[in-house]
């Protein structure tokens, strides 16, 4: 290593053990939690997006408790892991925490973006996102949404795919009715290549520096606010009423500029498109591992078939069917809380907190660790066991969070339930699968998903 360089990681790391010394002397002596901020500026960020999460968290809380110290993409944060601190934080003290990403993620979804406010400009845009994402706007949805489903499983049928890349397509399509309706259709191709190159650099450090994963991302994130851009003039001159998302922005009587939609249409794209996939793809998994469990399914989904042809309705899905998607529904809960595709959130301490006679700075960033409350022992026994049914009874409150909690949850979790219900009714009453080589591995990055995105083979069983 070079001695400049030397020198600056040295005067770095002192510069930065001197403001945690002067944090700790200035506010009321609290001690902060215990643990390890690890390198300077990178902190333990390699640690944590390198290994299996439930590993890394797991080490700490065995050596240090429900609430520790971290360094995570160039924040000092602390993690906490229990029920009660994530209702602390995300409820009812969730005033003194204001949601917040990563630098990189904020400035690529946009400032605007619904997920980094609070108030009443948070207020308006989550009424506006459930105007259009409740059940009783959606409703409408499921036989655009079946149409999709239809498509996708005929697009894989006797090859080889990657069950995560695959699933990323089709929960985007959802995404992109949802949030556009179907009258952006020539936009849509434009509007995948530039978010599969904005998704490229999520958690990628800051660095707008040329052939950075950040300054590609940026690029195609400027691009993508120029396709949105067209997209809302042309429905100005049209003068429609949307039930989309889109509409429901536009329709706003305190008229959100241009650049508040974007930033709002690219985030919803990217609350809505990889977790949804990543849970999707876990599904196929656990089905294809526990046989029982698909068989108790696939009885279900074609009892629901065998139940429309006695009363002579029509053979599309209706939301009254996937109601009835009782096992299905669990087998989505279980996988949601095994998986965890969601390890955590990110909030940031809005003033000095005191919570169990620790320090929380302000400015600090606060992560409720929901991958290890839905793996605690104590809470689900035998945790690592794939058991839907499990939530035959209702799990007590602050334990299964997999879209959050608090004003903060997640606005579009019926809408991401209602597409995983729609596909599995399709691809259990008309298709078998089977899993190509290891299925055991985990890749990271940054959500968990099955080695090499799950491959798969699809056969008709017709």
């Amino acid at each position: 290593m070079e001695l400049n360089s030397l020198f600056f990681l040295c005067s770095a790391s002192l510069l930065f053990i001197s403001l945690v010394k002067i944090v700790c002397s200035n506010r009321r002596k609290l001690p902060l939690p215990p643990g390890t901020l690890g390198w300077p500026y990178i902190g333990e960020t390699f640690q944590l997006y390198s290994q299996n999460p439930n590993d890394f968290f797991a080490s700490k809380v065995k050596r240090y408790g429900t609430i520790f110290k971290s360094h995570i993409l160039g924040y000092p944060c602390v993690m906490i892991s229990s029920p009660e601190a994530a209702k602390f934080v995300l409820v009812t003290r969730a005033h003194l925490f204001k949601p917040t990403y990563p630098a990189s993620k904020e400035r690529m979804l946009g400032k605007q973006a619904i997920f980094f406010h609070q108030g009443d400009y948070h207020a308006e845009l989550r009424r506006l996102v459930l105007r259009a994402f409740m059940p009783e706007a959606i409703k409408s949805m499921v036989s655009d949404i079946e149409s999709i489903a239809n498509d996708s499983l005929q697009s894989w049928e006797g090859r080889q795919v990657n069950t995560f890349q695959e699933m990323k397509t089709y929960a985007f399509n959802v995404a992109l009715l949802s949030i556009l309706g179907k009258d952006e259709v020539p936009y849509s191709e434009d509007l995948k290549r530039c978010y599969y190159d904005l998704e490229k650099g999520y958690n990628s450090m800051p660095i707008n520096l040329p052939g950075t994963l950040f300054n590609k991302a940026m690029k195609a994130r400027k691009e993508l606010a120029q396709i949105l851009a067209k997209i809302l003039s042309t429905r100005r001159k049209m003068k429609l009423d949307h039930k989309d998302l889109l509409g429901s922005f536009m329709s706003n009587k305190r008229d959100l500029t241009d650049e508040q939609i974007a930033d709002n249409i690219i985030g919803a794209i990217f609350a809505a498109r990889d977790t949804t996939a990543s849970v999707l793809t876990w599904i196929l998994k656990y089905l294809g591992e526990n046989p029982s469990v698909l068989e108790a399914v696939t009885e279900e989904q074609e009892e629901i078939i065998k139940g429309k042809e006695k009363r002579g309705d029509e053979k599309l899905l209706t939301w009254a069917d996937t109601r009835k998607m009782t096992i299905t529904s669990r087998v989505i809960q279980e996988t949601l809380r095994v998986a965890s595709v969601l390890s955590f959130t990110f909030r940031e301490a809005v003033e000095d907190v005191e919570y169990e006679g620790y320090l929380i700075p302000k400015g600090w960033k606060v992560l409720p660790l929901f991958r290890n409350i839905h793996h605690s022992p104590e809470i689900f026994p035998d945790p690592e066991k794939f058991d839907p049914s499990r939530f035959d009874v209702a799990p007590k409150p602050n334990t299964f969070l997999p879209f959050g909690n608090g004003i903060h949850s997640c606005p579009g979790n019926e809408l991401a339930k209602l597409e995983m219900l729609v596909l599995l009714h399709h691809l259990t009453t008309k298709y078998r699968w089977s899993m190509v080589g290891s299925h055991n591995g985990i890749q990271y990055g940054p959500f968990a998903v099955p080695q090499n995105g799950l491959p798969i083979r699809l056969s008709s069983k017709s």
